[in-house]
């Protein structure tokens, strides 16, 4: 591979081993050690160990080598929660687009082709928790409860459901008058492009069952992440913290009922959150390519003036920094938002840097 490039948006592939469920995203990143780099560099050892060779092969005149495209480090920027998911998914989903069925439907069949599908529905809480299953999901699945009649914004994290490892979850009863709201926010992590595998759908491919019951009477919800510039306007952050422990039910003994609620006391309900950052360029002479370091933070979505730039996910890795080319900036005011979909940086900062430590991960 000459060059390899970035995926940007949702636009990135996978692979996958003997079976589908064998299952690897691509990174944002699709550097590939390349002799030109993802930003454009070609003063590296390959780069010039190539062109010897060509040269001493088939005698082609050397020319000097271009010069490198300026990068610019803009500093640490400071990030600030302007939204929960559930407080605005509601204003990032098209009405119009919101498909009601007896089973969950995939992506495509809802119209939603990339990015993320919210899945919906109601059961009766029985016994001191219930088990969910999802034998397939594509990619991979966030699962929260709550009383249905209560505002959708009180939501509780029970966990993550994923293709390539466990397909059931212990999910704690809530102290409800009413049904629990079942809401499942669905990944779609990147195609497989190659092999028997290559027909991919995305999002829910099967029953969802709460102890042994399938669920019906659904409704998705497409979500659109096109005016993100514009999400401080959408209403103000409210403060629901001590609402969502106290309908976890105490069934089941005080270990679990302390376990269950160290998420949301501890203020760490791994809810989807959107944070904003701004930081200035002074001119249009100034404005070079750039580097964002998300270390620290978990996994998510990053847009740097409306635009996707791709996946973050240094928890596990092997990339922690994204490319921003100088054409997405602006000289003045530029907007960084981040979708964090479990725990944010704890100094929810990011650094914009023109030399980025690549790598990351659990062995970093």
């Amino acid at each position: 591979m000459a060059h390899g490039g970035t995926n940007f948006g949702f636009y990135n592939g996978a692979n996958t081993g003997q079976t589908e469920f064998e299952y690897k995203a691509d990174l944002t990143s699709y550097d590939y050690d390349a002799p030109i780099k993802e930003h454009g560099d070609v003063h590296n050892p390959k780069y010039k160990a190539l062109r010897r060779v060509i040269h001493e092969c088939t005698g082609t005149p050397l020319h000097p080598l271009p010069a490198d495209i300026e990068r610019a480090s803009y500093g640490l920027v400071k990030l600030q929660k302007v939204a929960s998911f559930f407080d605005i998914f509601d204003k990032i989903c098209d009405p119009l687009k919101v498909a009601v069925s007896e089973q969950p439907l995939s992506m495509e069949l809802t119209g939603q082709m990339f990015g993320f599908l919210l899945y919906v529905s109601e059961y009766q809480g029985k016994g001191p928790y219930s088990i969910l299953s999802i034998p397939k999901v594509h990619d991979r699945a966030q699962v929260f409860v709550s009383c249905s009649l209560d505002d959708v914004r009180n939501q509780i994290y029970a966990g993550v459901i994923e293709r390539w490892s466990s397909k059931t979850l212990q999910i704690p009863t809530l102290n409800c008058s009413s049904n629990i709201r079942l809401s499942i926010l669905v990944e779609n992590m990147g195609r497989v492009n190659y092999g028997p595998y290559i027909f991919d759908q995305k999002g829910i491919l099967s029953t969802v069952e709460i102890d042994g019951v399938t669920l019906h009477h659904w409704k998705m919800y497409p979500l659109s992440f096109n005016l993100l510039d514009n999400l401080s306007k959408f209403q103000p952050i409210q403060q629901i913290t001590d609402a969502r422990a106290s309908k976890v039910s105490s069934h089941g003994g005080s270990q679990t009922k302390l376990r269950d609620l160290s998420f949301y006391l501890n203020g760490n309900s791994e809810e989807p959150e959107f944070y904003e950052g701004h930081f200035h360029i002074d001119s249009n002479s100034t404005i070079k390519d750039t580097f964002i370091s998300f270390r620290g933070w978990n996994k998510g979505v990053a847009f740097v003036n409306n635009f996707n730039i791709g996946r973050f996910w240094p928890v596990m890795g092997p990339q922690c920094a994204l490319y921003v080319p100088a054409p997405i900036l602006r000289s003045g005011d530029n907007i960084v938002v981040i979708f964090e979909l479990h725990v944010p940086n704890p100094e929810r900062t990011i650094n914009l840097v023109k030399d980025p430590d690549f790598t990351c991960g659990p062995n970093r």
